[in-house]
């Protein structure tokens, strides 16, 4: 007896009811999709990272050739600590034309989708294949997806066109800044404060480097963007520093300050210059410090990268996507995904999911029923399309 095919909102609300924030484990609802698509005849096939605790999770439908299309979705959702629901986060309800819960945006409905078209797929005549791609710790960094995409490489026929279902609302995205970020140690020297002159004081002397991240914005701001820079909101790099602590009283010079520094670089940047840059000031800032204290110092390290997407000329995802959606706008965002990590292994990559990004991360979480049901047709135009 053939077994039971969910919907896609019984898909989502299953992968939903996992809280799979990305400090915790995937395991439990990567091993729902695992035995889901098992009771369907698809293999699944498992990367763990190097804990053991999170899993990302790829599989194959239709004829085992190559040139097929990956579906790419990520497991994590991000916390719902301090945020006022006023429903279960790990519940979807229904209300005012919305569906609600966390990651129903970003983006457990995209991989609901993406799941029932594989399930799809094994039950039709397709004559190209689909994949499947569902990566850990997107939320952090985007770390899960490279070692995923060096897996599928050597396990599955290398397909050649990804759809990374970020929430676009369902218009296709060519472009993206990359990113990359740093964690900084400012390691001080501790005096009273009423001699703060013999001491080094972490927290000012990181203040020297957050004024720097201020002070770069401002130029980038002011300065000419390029023809790719003017596509993006804002047209420039930025630099940010999101979270700071350190120091123990009011009255010590503080012997510790831990902040990171962050950028988002345009396509036809490299991350590396701006890497560069940072730490051309970060070692002017440390030889004043140890011009006090010579045992003061600044520890560095990268924290994460991920490559830009750039726009690819006559790309078949994009070509894909807008014959679907009808859509030939020029759509691109400042945000990092996992588009950029595929397009560096030689596929060709374009960003399309259902929902509003601006509703991400947000309590009360919602992708709009009518989105969802664009996204379940769109699915139902690419089947179409790979069995013709």
């Amino acid at each position: 007896m053939e077994a039971k095919r969910l919907t896609p909102l019984e898909i989502m609300k299953k992968l939903v009811s996992f809280p799979t924030v990305s400090r915790d484990s995937n395991l439990n609802l990567v091993a729902w999709v695992e035995n889901y698509l098992g009771s369907h005849g698809i293999e699944a096939h498992l990367k763990y990272d190097e804990t053991g605790e999170k899993a990302a999770l790829f599989a194959h439908a239709g004829p085992w050739i190559e040139g097929g299309i990956v579906l790419s979705g990520h497991t994590d959702v991000v916390p719902v600590d301090g945020q006022k629901w006023d429903s279960n986060p790990w519940d979807v309800i229904e209300a005012d034309g919305k569906y609600i819960g966390r990651g129903v945006c970003d983006m457990k409905g995209f991989d609901a989708l993406a799941i029932w078209a594989l399930v799809e797929a094994q039950y039709r005549n397709v004559k190209r294949p689909i994949q499947l791609a569902l990566s850990y710790d997107e939320e952090v960094g985007c770390t899960g997806a490279p070692p995923m995409i060096d897996r599928m490489l050597e396990v599955l026929p290398k397909a050649s066109a990804v759809i990374v279902g970020e929430p676009s609302t369902l218009q296709p995205v060519t472009a993206h800044k990359g990113g990359s970020g740093y964690c900084l140690h400012v390691v001080g020297f501790e005096v009273h404060s009423s001699l703060m002159h013999t001491g080094v004081n972490a927290i000012m002397s990181a203040a020297k480097i957050i004024d720097w991240a201020n002070a770069t914005n401002a130029a980038n701001s002011s300065a000419a963007p390029s023809d790719i820079a003017a596509i993006f909101d804002p047209p420039y790099t930025t630099a940010h520093v999101g979270k700071i602590s350190g120091g123990t009283a009011g009255n010590i010079t503080a012997k510790d300050c831990y902040f990171g520094v962050d950028f988002r670089v345009l396509p036809d940047e490299t991350p590396a210059e701006w890497s560069k840059k940072l730490k051309l000031k970060v070692d002017t800032v440390e030889q004043e410090m140890k011009a006090v204290r010579p045992e003061a110092r600044i520890d560095i390290k990268p924290s994460f990268f991920v490559p830009g997407l750039r726009p690819e000329a006559e790309g078949e995802a994009e070509m894909i996507v807008r014959q679907i959606t009808g859509d030939n706008g020029t759509h691109v965002v400042s945000y990092g995904t996992e588009a950029g990590q595929f397009q560096e292994r030689g596929y060709s990559a374009v960003i399309c999911g259902p929902g509003d990004i601006a509703q991400a991360h947000q309590p009360n979480e919602f992708i709009q029923i009518s989105q969802f049901i664009a996204g379940r047709d769109f699915m139902v135009s690419l089947l179409s399309r790979l069995e013709s």
